[in-house]
């Protein structure tokens, strides 16, 4: 069976101004693909995640989604983030609602379902990521990693084909970035396409099957985990990587 392509980036580039953050970024996303985007801070992977979202607008190049553009589409960012979701850094959950009314309201203000429709699911994946027991909790009464896990939760909750991760765990306290890592484990296993920015290098080596480095806003080096972490062709790669396994 041919792999079968969700995404694809094609020539895309980012300015601020005259800071030109991406340029010429080429990948694709095929079903059940795990990519890991690794670089060191400001290298431009968070707003390639944000561009690939429509958080951010690209200056040139396109974002083809099942093969159509969708930066020539008119409207339509809501429908089309409902199908690539985001977990976001900083957990972005609604301060004033509790963990299941942050986990109904995309479904029945996008999605537009039945109330005990979207409570179905949206306990289907609390209980998926550990949080059903805190349903009535607001975040403030919560962990940096239960609100992460009800963020991830959330989002699984509009049904998404692709779920972005920009630096999911890089808020959190050293001991709840194991409970995060291992719901996206597990998210992995059971084939969701997955594309996540990462300084958490044992994930991007052993959960992937692809990797992206990324360097001054331009993609240096992709492949397997074992080509880029096993035999990596550019020697930035090594360097960034020797790195970052010393710690």
């Amino acid at each position: 069976m041919a792999d079968e392509r969700i995404l694809q980036v094609n020539h895309l580039s980012k300015s601020f101004g005259k800071h030109e953050v991406l340029r010429d970024i080429d990948f694709t996303v095929n079903k059940g693909d795990v990519t890991s985007i690794i670089g060191a801070s400001g290298s431009g992977k968070s707003t390639l995640l944000r561009c690939i979202n429509l958080l951010e607008t690209p200056t040139s190049g396109e974002i083809r989604f099942h093969d159509e553009n969708i930066l020539s589409r008119k409207g339509g960012a809501a429908a089309y983030r409902t199908k690539v979701g985001m977990v976001f850094q900083s957990f972005n959950l609604f301060n004033n609602m509790t963990v299941l009314e942050n986990c109904l309201v995309g479904q029945t203000k996008v999605l537009k379902k039945d109330p005990k429709e979207a409570e179905e699911v949206a306990m289907k994946y609390l209980t998926k990521v550990g949080m059903a027991p805190y349903i009535n909790a607001r975040p403030r009464q919560l962990s940096g990693g239960q609100k992460q896990r009800v963020a991830i939760a959330r989002a699984l909750a509009m049904d998404p084909e692709v779920l972005l991760f920009d630096e999911p765990t890089s808020a959190l306290d050293p001991e709840m970035v194991g409970e995060v890592l291992s719901v996206m484990r597990d998210l992995a296993n059971e084939g969701l396409t997955m594309l996540v920015v990462t300084h958490e290098m044992a994930f991007a080596r052993d959960v992937s099957n692809h990797v992206v480095f990324m360097r001054d806003g331009v993609i240096w080096e992709e492949g397997s985990p074992q080509q880029i972490f096993v035999d990596p062709q550019r020697e930035e790669t090594r360097d960034f990587l020797s790195r970052f396994m010393e710690r």
